[in-house]
């Protein structure tokens, strides 16, 4: 059950050290200039919250929050985009999960800037402080390495707000996209195959999507790369509403429970 809390906040889409960089200590080292994405998929104010079900038990429940920021890095603005997972009810007894993802990212480019990563499940810690110097393509690792990134390149938690960004208005079934995040001192090119559109209904309703495939690592969780699939709104939110994933130990299942603050109606289909 290892990784319980990381499918809960990180595998739909798809926190500030004390060392972290201000745009005190990162001005002037370049003038890079950064893609502006326009994007109107969310806004400070959104709160989206998870269900996770493992079999046919309901065992975690994760809430993700976009909010604004004080804190800018080179004098950019920033959001600070939070996951927390937590496991539930009587789950608890035997694996106990409390995770928190916290990334500020910039508020144009959607890349992030800083990142924390704080793991307890079950007694496994992880406690990770990377710091993105995006204008020199480094990532700081907080433990005295530092890594090369590509552009645009994105933590566990922003990779789940980049992907709401892209433009898969016009895919097709078989069309790949790409995303590239920075985790455990690696780099992963992310790739997600797009399935075409699909009506599903969960607890809250029924709803129009669009259907993806993340092509997941084998052997470590999945048997397969194809064992992870992904329904988003099929609408201006694009909002991973639904996730089914099989695993080596079972199947585990996340689907949308509530949310606030969305820049756009809902893809509901009312019968």
């Amino acid at each position: 059950m290892k990784g319980l809390g990381l499918l809960a906040v990180a595998t739909i889409g798809i926190v500030l050290s004390a060392n972290a960089a201000t745009d005190q200590d990162q001005a002037g080292e370049a003038d890079k200039s950064f893609v502006k994405i326009k994007q109107s998929a969310f806004r400070p104010g959104e709160k989206l919250t998870y269900r996770l079900s493992y079999g046919a038990f309901d065992a975690g429940e994760a809430v993700l929050t976009v909010e604004e920021s004080e804190k800018t890095v080179q004098g950019r603005k920033l959001w600070k985009v939070r996951g927390v997972g937590k496991t539930i009810s009587a789950f608890e007894w035997f694996y106990k999960v409390n995770d928190r993802y916290e990334s500020y990212m910039d508020a144009e480019a959607m890349f992030p800037w800083l990142f924390v990563r704080r793991v307890d499940e079950g007694g496994y810690i992880i406690n990770q402080d990377y710091t993105f110097h995006q204008h020199k393509n480094l990532v700081d690792n907080g433990e005295g390495k530092k890594f090369n990134i590509p552009d645009l390149c994105q933590d566990m938690i922003s990779a789940f707000y980049y992907a709401r960004t892209l433009d898969f208005s016009n895919a097709k079934k078989g069309d790949i996209f790409t995303v590239n995040i920075f985790l455990d001192d690696e780099l992963y090119p992310t790739k997600i195959k797009y399935l075409g559109k699909e009506e599903i209904k969960i607890r809250k309703g029924k709803f129009r999507c669009h259907k993806f495939a993340p092509i997941v690592q084998e052997g470590r969780v999945f048997n397969s790369e194809e064992d992870l699939t992904v329904w988003i709104t099929d609408d201006g939110n694009k909002i991973p509403i639904l996730a089914k994933a099989n695993i080596k130990v079972g199947s585990l299942k996340m689907h949308l429970t509530g949310w606030e603050g969305l820049v756009n109606p809902m893809a509901k289909i009312y019968e």
